[in-house]
């Protein structure tokens, strides 16, 4: 009995180790970095293949900083192109992005300079056109003989420039039959065009245009009674006062072009004057 009760006692301890079970979440960090960077590096491809080289240059200036040193050429090796964005000497010396002391001329500045004297270009032909067709609705009223001719005209903007279409009627023809003698409805309308062209300074085309004959003919006359209008057209301009210089062509497109589906339908005689558009920097 009394060797029972003497008997030592024996404590066992654990040791907890927290997180025993795994080893730790660093690998998934390292995972999401690099998945991270795996989609962004996809995501760059993408945008490389499926942008133009315009909107790669705007997102690369979205990420540009706002500092406008580094935005044409940089000024240095520093972080913002130079060792201080209030130092002149560091600041960009060339293009759009340098300073007042040392501007000089690149070729984005020069691209931009002629982006805008294009724009301008054109709205002063915009202007010129819209100045023609005002000063030709201006001859209706006066006159039964200038209402009657003015229905001859029609006139469109293309890319070429202002068209001025003169063309025959019913019953009303521009041109005696088969050659290149004007009626006096035709003179009476060139008239009127020389008075707009005095205002209106564009360049001007000349092209004659002539129905197809029904028949083939072993001598088809529709080239020299194309060409010998537009010819025409060009005397009766220079002899109202309208300068040779401004004549860049003159050409006769026989029954080439109709303007209507049937090609020897009357109203595919005629004669376009185009007023021209005019070229930036001339």
């Amino acid at each position: 009995m009394s060797g029972k009760g003497n008997a030592p006692i024996i404590i066992k301890k654990k040791k907890v180790i927290q997180g025993g079970g795994h080893h730790g979440g660093a690998w998934k960090v390292a995972y999401a970095d690099f998945v991270t960077a795996m989609m962004a590096f996809f995501l760059l491809m993408w945008l490389l293949n499926a942008t133009t080289e315009k909107q790669r240059k705007g997102l690369a200036d979205y990420f540009n900083p706002t500092i406008p040193v580094n935005r044409i050429s940089g000024g240095g090796d520093g972080s913002f192109g130079g060792d201080s964005v209030f130092t002149e000497e560091t600041l960009s010396q060339n293009g759009t992005g340098a300073s007042s002391a040392h501007a000089a001329s690149d070729k984005g500045a020069a691209k931009n300079d002629t982006s805008a004297e294009e724009d301008a270009t054109k709205a002063m032909d915009a202007r010129s056109f819209a100045d023609a067709q005002e000063l030709l609705s201006a001859f209706s009223g006066e006159s039964m003989a200038a209402d009657k001719a003015l229905r001859h005209i029609v006139t469109r903007v293309t890319d070429e420039g202002l068209i001025i279409e003169l063309y025959d009627l019913e019953g009303e023809p521009l041109f005696a039959p088969r050659s290149g003698e004007p009626e006096e409805v035709l003179v009476l309308l060139v008239g009127m065009l020389s008075e707009v062209f005095k205002v209106v300074r564009n360049d001007i085309a000349i092209t004659g245009y002539v129905r197809s004959e029904p028949l083939v003919v072993a001598d088809n006359p529709v080239w020299d009674v194309s060409t010998a209008r537009a010819d025409r057209i060009r005397l009766l301009l220079e002899a109202n006062g309208t300068s040779s210089k401004r004549i860049q062509r003159v050409t006769g497109s026989a029954d080439r072009k109709p303007a209507v589906g049937n090609p020897m339908a009357l109203r595919n005689n005629r004669v376009e004057i185009v007023l021209l558009r005019n070229q930036a920097g001339k």
